[in-house]
């Protein structure tokens, strides 16, 4: 079931890993082993989970890196049919 306005991934890991571990972007950054850019650019909704980054959730908060992975399609999915309209192609119809 497709949730409706999914939130991006970067406010789940904040509100649902660092705040109720008291961690800070740096420390978090730090225990990730990614700069402090690239945690932030995630967390503010500038970039979004890489199968690298999914594993690395998984590592340090738990999770599978599928479930990290989907949460970043979903919300990928969900803006692209925002456009759906905008979106022009030619349906094809087999022989």
């Amino acid at each position: 079931m497709q949730m409706h306005n999914p939130p991006h991934p970067g406010e789940a890991i904040r509100e649902l890993c660092l705040e109720p571990m008291d961690l800070t972007v740096t420390k978090a950054a730090e225990g990730l082993g990614v700069t402090r850019k690239a945690l932030s650019e995630l967390l503010n909704g500038h970039s979004g989970i890489s199968p690298e980054m999914a594993i690395r959730l998984s590592k340090a908060f738990g999770g599978s890196a599928e479930s990290w992975m989907t949460q970043q399609m979903q919300y990928d999915l969900w803006r692209a049919q925002q456009n759906i309209g905008a979106i022009k192609v030619k349906a094809f119809k087999a022989a």
